[in-house]
């Protein structure tokens, strides 16, 4: 998709930063996949559990499990959005995984199904996330051209871990704790262009979510909109998707190969 507001390829950024649940790591797929693979572990000890979770875990599908999964990903969009700087209570994303995961567990009435530390264990798999086919082999690429960089919600640990899993290659890792708050606040993306030395119109935003984008760029960053599967809130008949046609800089659709796409646009080797 042409630029409208700008010509991203003539007046390119200095810097790259992106988003990375959903835009870089494929999270319903991992995360999906390990709830499945623990419930199959845990049927295979079936006679250990007390009675009431067996009957609960033995009517449980897959289907349920990708459930789970997404619910458990609402609850880090309602805490991240919920979080107002200077007044509520700092956590990161680890401690809220862990807390939700425990909620979620009572919710759904399998608390009993793990031990403490199994919770623990499997709060962690957000460390784990596969990447996106494209991801790692984009970045690498974009990087022989532009300074490349993490802008998550994600605390610096759970950072370094899926740096180093999908072998993503990111010059720098940014979290939002970083200027201890999160997107889609300003002071995270404000602080980010900062934090690299650059002003806000220097760096592009890389997501797979609109409204993570316009915040960007009423914060002066230019956008790129990679499209992933089942990533966008926004539905293609809301006035607000189809108002990001006329300020979104690159538009990179799902038929298209992803960072491979942007870097191949950018013209970079």
């Amino acid at each position: 998709m042409a630029s409208v507001n700008e010509d991203i390829l003539k007046s390119p950024p200095k810097a790259l930063t992106f988003d990375v649940f959903g835009t870089v790591v494929n999270w319903r797929k991992t995360v999906t996949q390990k709830l499945i693979q623990n419930a199959a572990e845990k049927k295979s000890s079936y006679s250990s559990l007390p009675s009431s979770v067996q009957d609960k875990l033995m009517r449980l599908t897959d289907q349920h499990w990708a459930e789970f999964a997404q619910e458990w990903r609402n609850t880090y969009m309602r805490f991240t959005r919920g979080f107002v700087p200077g007044e509520t209570e700092w956590r990161d994303v680890d401690s809220h995984h862990h807390r939700s995961l425990i909620e979620l567990l009572q919710k759904w009435e399998l608390e009993a199904l793990y031990t403490e530390k199994e919770v623990k264990d499997l709060s962690l798999i957000w460390h784990y996330l596969e990447p996106w086919q494209d991801a790692s082999g984009g970045i690498h690429k974009l990087g022989s051209r532009f300074l490349t960089s993490t802008l998550s919600n994600g605390n610096q640990s759970l950072l370094e871990d899926l740096q180093k899993h999908g072998d993503l290659g990111f010059s720098r890792l940014q979290s939002s704790a970083d200027f201890k708050a999160y997107k889609p606040h300003p002071t995270v993306y404000k602080g980010a262009a900062k934090a690299l030395g650059l002003e806000p119109r220097e760096v592009a935003m890389v997501a797979a979510h609109l409204a993570d984008l316009k915040a960007a760029k009423e914060c002066g960053f230019k956008t790129i909109y990679v499209e992933r599967n089942q990533e966008e809130a926004w539905k293609p008949d809301q006035d607000e998707y189809q108002d990001a046609k006329t300020w979104v800089d690159m538009w990179v659709t799902k038929e298209e190969d992803g960072f491979l796409e942007v870097a191949r646009r950018f013209g970079c080797a």
